[in-house]
């Protein structure tokens, strides 16, 4: 007889208790046990006394005697130091990123490994930038001033046409057409056959 130290589930629908119990491992889960060792109340909060409650004693006993815990109890029994706390599971190929996150982690470590060549290319600019302005300076204002005239003439007479059609637009904005008012649909008559009579 193989024993198991393990959650027996009690409480009503959507709020779950447990007994913590040991039992042969081929009995039911709810079913027939040999010892209450503890409780389990998942409904309370982590820091509640109650959430968990143990019977070091007997428990140690048992373990002993060769019971062995389920994986949640074993868990529990590992976070009380009844036990040494077993190791977490480690799956590499499920935990690993999916292909659209994977895809979005090269363009990270791309993105970074630009930014890290970036600041050699930007002083070489810093430096070439100064040139540029000085030559920018040297050039005539005059220039600028006859290239900045035709630009102003060229937009003045597309004004006076944008303004035709504003006032064009106006009255149909002011007297909104309003939909002609449906008639109400006339209901078919059922016309029904007279009935037959004996006769």
């Amino acid at each position: 007889m193989s024993l198991r130290i393990r959650l027996s589930r009690g409480g009503a629908k959507k709020r779950p208790f447990y007994r913590i119990v040991l039992a042969d491992s081929r009995s039911p889960r709810d079913g027939r046990f040999i010892e209450r060792l503890g409780t389990f109340d998942p409904m309370v909060a982590k820091d509640n006394p109650k959430r968990l409650v143990l019977k070091e004693e007997r428990i140690k006993y048992w373990l002993s005697k060769g019971a062995k815990p389920s994986d949640r109890m074993a868990r529990f029994l590992g976070a009380a130091e009844i036990i040494p706390a077993p190791p977490i599971p480690d799956n590499p190929i499920k935990s690993r990123p999916k292909a659209k996150a994977q895809e979005r982690m090269k363009a990270a470590e791309e993105a970074k490994k630009a930014a890290a060549e970036a600041p050699p290319a930007e002083e070489a600019a810093k430096e070439e930038a100064p040139a540029v302005e000085a030559a920018v300076e040297e050039a005539p204002a005059e220039e600028a001033a006859k290239e900045e005239a035709p630009a102003a003439e060229a937009a003045a007479p597309e004004a006076p046409a944008e303004e035709a059609v504003k006032e064009d637009a106006a009255p149909e904005e002011a007297s909104p057409r309003k939909p002609p008012r449906r008639k109400p649909r006339l209901q078919k008559l059922r016309l029904q056959k007279p009935r037959q009579g004996k006769r």
